[in-house]
């Protein structure tokens, strides 16, 4: 086909002439605020959990601004409260990258509103962070997971506790895939210890009623209790076991405690003698960590909730995402994503934490404290300890092009039967009360 002069001149004008516009809006994305969304529950049952992680990013990002923001540019910082309602997270979830542009979203709580928002961040190529402790398995190169995993805290909890107070362990979690998962994984270490996981109970989220099976604990014949409970409704567990007298004969360890401040909810008689791992303490002993919670208090003042893992990981996790954007020179999301699987790491108040290229999690430290007088005292610390459960089940190096929640392979690679399916395939939407 030939093209006479009037139409390439006309052509190529008209080329050269957008050339500039197009250079220019890919331009105006590296100018004006960063858009940074935070998607937290502030009501509802996990209210507990989001309401210091939110006061926590809120910190982080105003730290920043006040140093002059990110590539000279100030970080403009949106928080949704979907109200422990998944219906709400998908629908922030989308406004965040279809209305908001944003340029990261840290976001979810449970790992049912991680799976149900995680998929919209991977189709509209929003970077992704979840800065909470999970079962472990998440496959996907949009989403780094900041949280310890189960093989990071569990995996030493459960030997320890066991030395401590005996092989039979009665097992209570919550009903959904962190509760049921986690407790495949207790189950898994208790009898790798030479253990006897007698009996494992789950409960929906609004269960508040624990009277019967604090009997059958009593008449199990076990050593000491694993709890993986999580929300508000589910503190009554630990009132009402400690109002039957059963701290004192059958102890209590747990994978949830404390991340939402129950330890400050109940008295210290009913919370005393308690066993916990996770990667952050507000009571760990170093000059950072002190300065951060001088800080954190200092501008909270009298309303300053304690601080745990997950508001701990919230403030590394802004941190770890602001030292990437600074080395990739851009917002933009492969270049930033590319950063973070560099060997970037932070040092914040829990200790190095640095991204494990095959799997988008960190490396971290993990403590075991005990529980005295609404405080935990540290125990047994733990250095730069991998995520070895998704390992398993994930290579990112090797295929980048993924993003699945592998939790039924890891399962498996780790030797665990799954006798049960049912929460493979349940409604995330249902998990919740509207």
């Amino acid at each position: 086909m030939t093209l006479n002069r009037r139409r390439f001149l006309k052509t190529t004008a008209g080329t050269i002439l957008a050339a500039p516009a197009l250079v220019n809006g890919a331009l105006a994305s590296n100018h004006g605020p960063i858009k940074f969304v935070s998607i937290l529950d502030q009501s509802g049952g996990l209210d507990i959990y989001g309401k210091p992680m939110v006061d926590a990013t809120k910190m982080a990002i105003d730290e920043m601004n006040e140093g002059g923001g990110l590539l000279g540019r100030k970080i403009d910082l949106k928080v949704y409260d979907p109200q422990s309602s998944i219906q709400f997270y998908t629908q922030f979830a989308t406004q965040a990258t279809a209305g908001d542009r944003a340029d990261v979203v840290h976001a979810g709580i449970t790992s049912a509103s991680r799976e149900a928002i995680r998929p919209t961040f991977s189709r509209y190529n929003t970077l992704y962070f979840y800065n909470v402790l999970y079962e472990g398995g998440v496959c996907d190169i949009n989403n780094f997971c900041t949280g310890s995993t189960l093989a990071q805290t569990v995996e030493k909890l459960v030997p320890y506790t066991m030395k401590k107070w005996g092989k039979k362990v009665y097992i209570v979690a919550a009903d959904y895939n962190y509760g049921q998962i986690t407790a495949q994984w207790v189950q898994k270490y208790v009898r790798d210890n030479g253990g006897d996981p007698v009996e494992t109970e789950f409960f929906p989220l609004d269960v508040t009623n624990f009277g019967p099976t604090i009997k059958k604990i009593q008449s199990s014949g076990a050593d000491m209790v694993m709890s993986a409970l999580v929300g508000g409704a589910h503190i009554s567990f630990y009132r009402q076991y400690a109002a039957a007298g059963m701290t004192k004969s059958v102890p209590v360890a747990s994978t949830t405690f404390g991340v939402g401040n129950e330890h400050k909810l109940i008295s210290a008689e009913e919370g005393d003698g308690m066993i916990c791992a996770y990667s952050y303490f507000e009571e760990i002993d170093s000059p950072a960590n002190k300065d951060f919670v001088a800080r954190f208090k200092a501008r909270m003042g009298a309303d300053a909730p304690a601080l745990n893992e997950l508001a701990a990981r919230s403030y590394e996790g802004a941190y770890l995402w602001a030292e990437a954007v600074k080395a990739a020179g851009t917002t933009d999301r492969m270049p930033v994503i590319e950063a973070l699987r560099s060997g970037l790491g932070f040092d914040g108040p829990s200790g190095r934490v640095d991204i494990e290229p095959k799997t988008n999690h960190c490396n971290q430290n993990v403590y075991l404290a005990e529980l005295k007088d609404q405080s935990f005292n540290i125990i047994e610390t733990y250095e730069s300890q991998p995520p070895s459960d998704t390992l398993l089940v994930c290579d990112l190096v090797a295929d980048p092009n993924q993003s699945v929640f592998k939790f039924e392979n890891g399962l498996k690679a780790a030797g665990i039967d799954i006798k049960s399916k049912k929460y493979l395939y349940k409604n995330y939407s249902l998990i919740f009360k509207k």
